[in-house]
Formats: structure tokens, sequence, C-alpha cells
């Protein structure tokens, strides 16, 4: 009997389609499932005839694959993750390896390898994105976890992924502990401060200019021609110019209350454990929570009136306004990803390849962009590069759309149409812009009521002061500590 390259427990949407793209590739691939009719489905249905093995235990998986054994997790996260390390590891010889390709939080994993490698085996926690299609065609991957593992999936995850035009592969190691989906995590909630400003764009243009789907349709098709050449732009074109079997705009036919997993969220919450500020991912997350609370937004549509103006001015002209305010609000929403990941990387011991990064999401992945390649050219010029917007490009392209981007913000605000993300985006641009900002008198207020200390601009960082300001507080001090 032919033994096993990779095995996989978890057949649903993601499991399958990404075994079938492992065994389309050449490699022999075990499968199991909890329910293990879905097994059989799966062996007599897609799997039918190909380099498939089915297993309908644990120990049968584990017995049919190549030593260092090698098995992949595509299972809810949470619970269920932990549940299968456990079912795994009587089963392990030294040295094997598991691998976790959900969408586990980062700390879950770092906790899990650490776990995993107490017990003499190898853990990998890899994001992996691109959905269904991405799934089996070649998805974008960012594996993580014991260095040493790297070397025994190299090849086959290299070989699944999606390649570049020029063939680079989009997958490559990332860093130890949970350093994968960490990134993967950055990844996500990229992708909501990406759809969030497509999404505002569309409200401008539908709500503020009175476009029609097919007018959008054929704007949206323009943009990804140039600088905006991406995933997300593309399907909005196909979105907006698909119709039902009766002729009907299907956008159109959609409630306005959007889902969301917990990715971005955990995004936000990892910055504000980092102290940075993630101000558009975090705006994203907020509009997704602001569009469910539908029957709460329609009573108020009817008591709270805007005291709007309608457009008047060239459309056209607004348009391309639009283009340049959603190019300089995407770069946002990158340098501040970045800045996260940087800040992550000092706090976990991550040596993180940042070009690499952009690489691993130039293809098969969500937020997939030609976009993506001026940042791998940002960190070739210079790898210790501290934020995006410092990078001769960016800066260059953020203050020559400024003009368009305020235009924009000041006719939203006119005409009463929320732009949270693009609004956070200008905002972050201004305030990153300027060498003093008004935290001087937010300083003196903490003193004040609290006696937190301040610096000063005529001595050295580092040195603390305490101003009595009503004459009875004393001169004792609180402890300065930053959280």
């Amino acid at each position: 009997m032919t033994q096993m390259d990779i095995g996989l427990i978890g057949l649903a949407v993601m499991g399958e389609n990404l075994v079938l793209n492992m065994e389309s590739k050449g490699f022999h691939v075990a499968v199991y499932n909890r329910t293990v009719e879905k097994v059989d489905k799966f062996i007599n249905g897609r799997g039918k005839g190909k380099n498939f093995t089915g297993c309908h235990s644990i120990e049968a998986l584990v017995a049919s694959l190549k030593r260092p054994r090698k098995v992949m997790l595509l299972v809810k996260a949470g619970s269920a993750v932990d549940d299968f390390i456990e079912q795994l590891l009587p089963h392990l010889e030294s040295g094997d390896i598991i691998i976790d390709g959900g969408n586990s939080h980062f700390p879950d994993t770092i906790r899990r390898a650490q776990y995993v490698e107490s017990k003499g085996f190898r853990y990998i926690g890899t994001g992996v994105s691109g959905g269904e299609e991405g799934a089996l065609l070649g998805p974008s991957m960012m594996p993580g976890g014991t260095p040493s593992a790297w070397s025994e999936v190299k090849d086959i995850f290299q070989k699944i992924c999606a390649h570049t035009e020029t063939g680079e592969a989009c997958c490559d190691w990332v860093g130890e502990g949970g350093a994968g989906h960490f990134v993967k995590m950055v990844h996500n909630g990229i992708e909501y401060g990406d759809m969030q400003m497509i999404c505002e764009t569309y409200h401008l243009m539908k709500a503020g200019l009175g476009l029609t789907n097919a007018e959008m349709h054929e704007v949206f098709t323009e943009w990804n021609k140039g600088e905006l050449d991406s995933y997300l732009i593309e399907i909005t074109r196909d979105i907006l110019g698909y119709q039902d079997e009766d002729g009907h705009d299907v956008v159109d036919l959609i409630l306005d209350t959007a889902g969301q997993k917990g990715t971005g969220k955990w995004t936000v919450v990892a910055a504000l454990d980092e102290g940075q500020p993630l101000t558009l991912i975090g705006e994203a997350v907020f509009a997704r929570c602001l569009s469910a609370i539908k029957e709460e937004r329609v009573q108020a549509s009817k008591v709270l009136q805007g005291h709007v103006s309608p457009f008047t001015g060239n459309r056209k002209a607004f348009v391309e306004d639009l283009r340049q305010a959603l190019y300089a609000s995407k770069i946002i929403s990158y340098a501040q990803g970045y800045q996260l990941m940087r800040a992550a990387a000092a706090t976990y011991g991550w040596n993180l390849n940042y070009g690499g990064i952009a690489l691993m999401w130039r293809g098969g992945c969500i937020i997939r962009s030609v976009f993506l390649g001026k940042i791998k050219e940002a960190f070739d010029r210079n790898p210790k590069l501290e934020n995006l917007l410092l990078d001769p490009f960016f800066a260059d392209i953020v203050q020559k759309n400024q003009d368009a981007w305020r235009r924009v913000i000041m006719k939203a605000v006119e005409m009463g149409i929320p732009t949270p993300a693009l609004a956070t985006a200008l905002n972050f641009f201004d305030g990153y812009r300027s060498d003093r900002l008004p935290a001087n008198l937010l300083q003196a207020q903490r003193d004040y009521f609290g006696a937190h200390t301040y610096e000063r601009v005529d001595k050295p960082r580092g040195e603390f002061f305490h101003t009595n300001w009503t004459g009875r507080g004393g001169d004792t001090a609180a402890s300065t500590y930053v959280v």
C-alpha cells in the first residue's frame, strides 16, 4: 500500500478543495472527517479515481502517512482544534507535524505550538487565504510555528499555493509560534478596511451622485485597469453588473447588514494591546457593527433628520476624486497594518520579512492586488522602513492625492453620507504628518486631575514633571507607566 504524503482532517468546503489541489500537484493524501459519511461521499464523488485514501479513524489516518507524519487540520477555530490535537498525540512519533490551517487566533497558536513541542512533536499554524476557489486553484499561505517543520512541508505548500506572474510562490515561512496566524489576522483586518472603503465609495456614487449600477459597473471596470487593480475591485465590478433571472440587480435586493467572524476584531484588539493607531480597520469593524443594528437605524431615520446638501458639480471629476481618495486611503490601511506587524514582531521576537509578506499576498488571497508589488519594492529599498508613508513612492502618492481626498470628505459631510474609513484615513495622514499634536494639553489634564506627570519640550525625554495646578495638591506625583 502506498504511504500518503500528508493527511487532512476536516472535509468541509476549504478542506475538500485543498486536498483536491494537493492531489492535482502529484501528492497522495489521506482524508478523515469526524462525520465519516463525508469521507465516503468524497472518495466516491469528487475524489473518485484519484490518489486519496479515505480513513474512518484518526489511528488509520496516522498509520497511512509517510514519516515524519504531516497531519493538517481544517476545522472550526477554537476548541475543535484542541480536541483533535489531543486525539492525534497518542498516535504520533517524535518529530511528526501537526498543521492548523484554520483561522485560529494567534495566541492560541502560540500556546498550542509550545504544548505540542513539549511533547516532542512539531507544530505549524498557517493562514490560508483565498476562499473556496483559492483552496482549489492556489491560495496564499502564511505558515509559522516550529522552524524545523518548514523544510518538511515547504515542497507541498509552495506547489499548492498561488504564484505571481513571475512564478514566485505566494507562501513562505513567516516565523516562530503564532507568527503565521498573526500575519493572516492582519491580512483579514486589511481586508475589512479595503471592503469598507470600497463600500463607502459605492455609497457616495449611488446616494451622492445618483449613478446607476450599470454606470458604477463601468467605473469599477476602468479602475481595475489601473492603480487600483485588485481582486476586491474586480468582484465589485462583477457584483454591480449581476442580475437575476428576472432582470433585477441582485446587489439592490441584499439586506444592508454585514456579518463578521471575528478576525477584524482580533486585529483591532491586538493593535490596542500593542498601542498602535489602527484607526482605519477599527472603523471598518465598527461600520459592520453599525450596519447590524438595522431595525434601530430604520427607527432613527424617522426621527433624526440631517441638514444636508445635494451634490452640485462635475460628476465625472468627482468620480476621479473618489479614485484618488480610495487609493490614498488604501495606502494608509496597509501602512497601519504594517505598523502593527512591526510592533508585534518586537513583542514576540519574530523576524518578519515584510517584503516577503507583501509577496505572499500578491496572489491567491482576498486582498491580492498590483499595489502589493509596490510594498515589496519599498521594503527591498529599505528593509528597516518604519512606515510605508515614509517610502518615497507612497509618500508621493498620498501627498499628490490629498486635494482630491479632502474634496471627497468635505462633499461627503455636506451630503450627509458616512465615510468612516475614508475620513479616518485622512485624519491619520494629518496626524502622522504633524510634528506637534494637542496631546500636551491632554497630558496637562491628566496631571491636573491625577498627578500623572508630563515631559517637557525643554528637557530631555524620560524626565517627568508634576505641577501643583490648584495649590492644594502637594508635590506627590503618581508613578509613570504606559499601558
